[in-house]
């Protein structure tokens, strides 16, 4: 347990200390730069050593595995943290594809939704979150690779031309906050190009809903490139918390 706290802190000083670097680079300030330690597959004993290390938000993509790693923290997290003025409370994100009969699980605990990728999720999450009296903050998240929306492979999203429209539902929805946009870079080219195009997009997204602002963009390999390209979101999985281990 100790060897891992300490596999887990070295990590998350090496993952900071990238993010610091790729905003120097980019003129940016790191402060504007949030890390989602993405824990999938990984058990709650990791957030809870990232807890003490003083990161909060996290991220998730499969609601069973979620759901329950949330729960398991909470309670764990009440043993642990016994001083109220110094629990670091949780922010969950959730950032897999999510299907609509499963949203009223994800509204439960997950305080973002950053994969809102159809107009009928949008009415769901919102059907859910009032229910549940909780503001749940979405991001739409755009596919990146046109040549997968075409033949209805790769790893989610909507296509660019629908994406103001998704976020204009969002934004008069009751229970939705519209944070941003969200992507993953397509698989096999660089990805500072689609990063690019996710740029203006969400710039033209700000000309329409001035607070949305938040744009997540970039993992372990190309964090770097998302900084450059207007990334405050940054979702790091494997250079924090190494592969993907079966879930103890």
């Amino acid at each position: 347990m100790a060897d891992r706290a300490a596999e887990i802190a070295a990590n998350l000083t090496a993952v900071n200390e990238r993010i610091s670097a790729a905003c120097a680079a980019a003129g940016r300030d790191a402060g504007k730069v949030t890390l989602v330690a993405v824990t999938k597959f990984r058990p709650a004993s990791d957030v809870l050593h990232l807890l003490r290390l003083g990161q909060t938000v996290f991220g998730e993509n499969r609601d069973q595995e979620a759901s329950a790693k949330a729960a398991q923290v909470a309670a764990e997290r009440a043993a642990d943290f016994t001083d109220a003025a110094s629990d670091p409370k949780p922010e969950w994100h959730f950032i897999g594809q999510l299907q609509t009969n499963k949203v009223k699980s994800v509204v439960s605990y997950a305080d973002a939704v950053e994969s809102v990728d159809r107009l009928s999720l949008v009415t769901a999450l919102d059907r859910a979150a009032f229910r549940a009296e909780r503001r749940i903050r979405a991001f739409v998240q755009v596919n990146l690779d046109l040549e997968a929306v075409r033949d209805g492979s790769g790893r989610g999203g909507a296509h660019p031309d629908e994406v103001l429209e998704i976020a204009d539902a969002v934004a008069g929805s009751d229970a939705l906050a519209l944070a941003g946009l969200m992507a993953v870079a397509p698989l096999g080219v660089p990805p500072e190009p689609a990063f690019e195009r996710l740029g203006d997009l969400a710039a033209q997204l700000r000309g329409i809903h001035a607070d949305a602002v938040s744009l997540s963009a970039g993992m372990s390999g190309d964090l770097e490139a998302a900084v450059a390209a207007g990334a405050t979101h940054v979702r790091i999985g494997t250079a924090l918390l190494g592969g993907r281990p079966p879930l103890r």
